[in-house]
C-alpha cells in the first residue's frame, strides 16, 4: 500500500493521509445536505411533485457519485483531491434548467450525462488543451465569480434574508422573523469559524445552526439519527428516458444546457486540480503528472452521478484543507470515499436541513468563488466589459447560462473594436454565434 501510493517518495504516512482525508470530508460534507435540497427545489413553494427530484434519491446519488469520483481520483490518478456534485452546477440544474427553461429533470440529467461523456472524450484527446486555451482567462474567472454571486443570492433568498419587492425588485427581508435570525446567526458563526481557519468550518456552522434551530423549536427534531439507506429508484436511470424523445434533446435549448454543464465543470476541475496539486508540491517542471487520469476521474464521476440521479460531479477546492494538514497522495481521497459511504446511513438527519441551515454554506462558498475577481485585469476595458456582464447578469437574471452568454457575445465585439481581433480564437466566434441563437430562439419573452 505504501509503495503503491508512493508514501516515501512524497514524504507522507498513514496518519497524515487519514487525517487529510477526514479533514477534506468535513470541509465538503455540507454538500450532502445542500445538494438534495437544491435538486428537490425544497425552498421553492407551490411546485408540483413531478417537477421536483426525490430528495432521498438525490442524497444517495450524491454520495455514490462522490464515492466513485474519490476512489478513481485516489487509486488511479493518486491525487489527494475529492469529488462531489458541484456548487453552482446544481444551482444551474435546478433554477435555470428546471425552473426557467421548464426542462424536465429527467432531461436535465440526460444533459449532465452527455456533458460527462463529452468531457471523457475531450480528456482522451488533445482537444481539452485547445478548448482551455481558446477561452480567455478573464472570462473563466468571471464565470466562477458570477456563480459565486448567484449561489449567494440563492442562499439569501431561500433564507428570507433577501425578499422580493414590487417597487425595487428585491429588498431586505423580515429580520425579526426567528427563522431569518437563525440563518443570520449561522452566517455570522460560520464567518467567525472561517476567519479562525477552523477545519470543516462550513460543515460545523451548519451543524450548530441546525442544533440551535431544533433547540428553539424552529426546526423539527429528527425522529432518528441512523436509518436505512433511501431508495435511489426514483432517479436511477431516468437520464436515459429523454433519449426516447428526440425532440427533447435535438434542439438548441438542450445544446446550451450541455455546453454550460461541460464548460463550468471543465474549467472548475482544471483550476482545482492545478491549485491543489501546486499546494501539495506535485507539479513538476510546470507540468501536472497524470493530469489525464485526474480529468477522466471527474468525467467518470459525472457520468455515474447522472445515471444515479444528481447534477454534475466535480473536483472540490476544499481538498486544499486536507492538503494543508498533510495529505499528499490518493490514499487521502480513498479515506474521503469511505467517509461518504458511512454517511449513507445518516439520511434521517437531512430532515433538519432547512434553508436557514444551508444559507451559511451558500454564502461562504459564494465568497470563496468571488475571490477570483482579483485575477481579472479591470484596466483593460475590452476585457472588463464582457467579464462584468458575465458576473452581474447571473444574479440579476437568475440564470448562469444567461451570464455566460452575455460575456461570450460581448468579448469578440469589444476585442475587435479595440483592434485585437487576432487574439480571438475561432472557437470564441462559434460560441458567440451559438449564444446569439440562444437569445433568439430559446429565451422566452416575459408575458408571451
Amino acid at each position: 500500500m505504501r509503495n503503491y501510493f508512493k508514501f516515501d517518495e512524497l514524504g507522507t504516512n498513514y496518519k497524515r493521509e487519514i487525517l487529510g482525508g477526514l479533514t477534506t470530508f468535513l470541509s465538503m460534507a455540507y454538500i450532502l445536505a445542500v445538494n438534495p435540497a437544491m435538486l428537490s427545489l425544497a425552498d421553492v413553494k407551490g411546485l408540483p411533485d413531478s417537477v421536483r427530484m426525490d430528495s432521498g434519491a438525490a442524497f444517495v446519488a450524491t454520495i455514490l457519485a462522490s464515492i466513485v469520483g474519490c476512489l478513481f481520483m485516489g487509486i488511479i490518478a493518486n491525487y489527494p483531491i475529492a469529488l462531489a456534485p458541484g456548487m453552482g452546477l446544481n444551482a444551474f440544474f435546478a433554477f435555470t434548467v428546471i425552473l426557467q427553461y421548464h426542462i424536465p429533470w429527467q432531461t436535465a440529467l440526460a444533459g449532465v450525462l452527455c456533458s460527462g461523456i463529452f468531457f471523457a472524450m475531450l480528456t482522451m484527446t488533445g482537444l481539452r488543451e485547445t478548448i482551455i486555451n481558446a477561452i480567455p482567462f478573464e472570462l473563466k474567472m468571471a464565470v466562477s465569480a458570477g456563480i459565486g454571486l448567484f449561489i449567494t443570492f440563492v442562499g439569501l433568498k431561500g433564507a428570507g434574508i433577501v425578499t422580493d419587492n414590487q417597487a425595487t425588485l428585491v429588498s431586505l427581508g423580515n429580520i425579526h422573523d426567528p427563522h431569518v435570525l437563525l440563518a443570520v446567526g449561522g452566517i455570522i458563526l460560520t464567518v467567525i469559524l472561517m476567519a479562525k481557519n477552523v477545519p470543516g468550518s462550513i460543515f460545523i456552522g451548519m451543524v450548530i445552526t441546525a442544533l440551535v434551530g431544533v433547540l428553539f423549536g424552529l426546526i423539527d427534531a429528527p425522529k432518528q439519527i441512523i436509518g436505512s439507506v433511501p431508495s435511489v429508484e426514483p432517479t436511477f436511470g431516468k437520464a436515459f428516458e429523454a433519449f426516447g424523445h428526440p425532440d427533447q434533446i435535438f434542439n438548441i435549448h438542450f445544446l446550451i444546457v450541455v455546453l454550460t454543464f461541460l464548460f463550468i465543470d471543465f474549467f472548475d476541475t482544471a483550476g482545482t486540480l492545478v491549485a491543489v496539486a501546486n499546494q501539495a508540491g506535485l507539479v513538476k517542471d510546470n507540468k501536472l503528472p497524470r493530469a489525464g487520469r485526474a480529468l477522466f476521474a471527474d468525467s467518470l464521476a459525472t457520468i455515474t452521478g447522472a445515471i444515479f440521479g444528481t447534477s454534475t460531479t466535480t473536483s472540490y477546492i476544499e481538498s486544499s484543507a486536507g492538503v494543508a494538514v498533510g495529505a499528499r497522495t490518493g490514499f487521502a481521497s480513498v479515506v474521503t470515499a469511505i467517509c461518504f459511504a458511512l454517511a449513507l446511513f445518516f439520511s434521517p438527519l437531512m430532515a433538519v436541513v432547512t434553508s436557514a441551515v444551508t444559507a451559511p454554506a451558500l454564502v461562504i462558498v459564494g465568497v470563496l468563488m468571488v475571490s477570483n475577481l482579483k485575477r481579472i485585469d479591470w484596466e483593460r476595458f475590452e476585457v472588463a466589459v464582457p467579464a462584468f456582464l458575465t458576473i452581474i447578469m447571473m444574479p440579476l437574471t437568475y440564470s448562469i447560462a444567461t451570464g455566460i452568454a452575455c460575456g461570450f457575445i460581448f468579448y469578440p465585439i469589444t476585442m475587435i473594436m479595440a483592434g485585437r481581433r487576432k487574439e480571438i480564437h475561432p472557437i470564441m466566434y462559434a460560441m458567440a454565434i451559438i449564444f446569439i441563437l440562444y437569445f433568439t430562439f430559446v429565451v422566452q419573452v416575459p408575458g408571451k
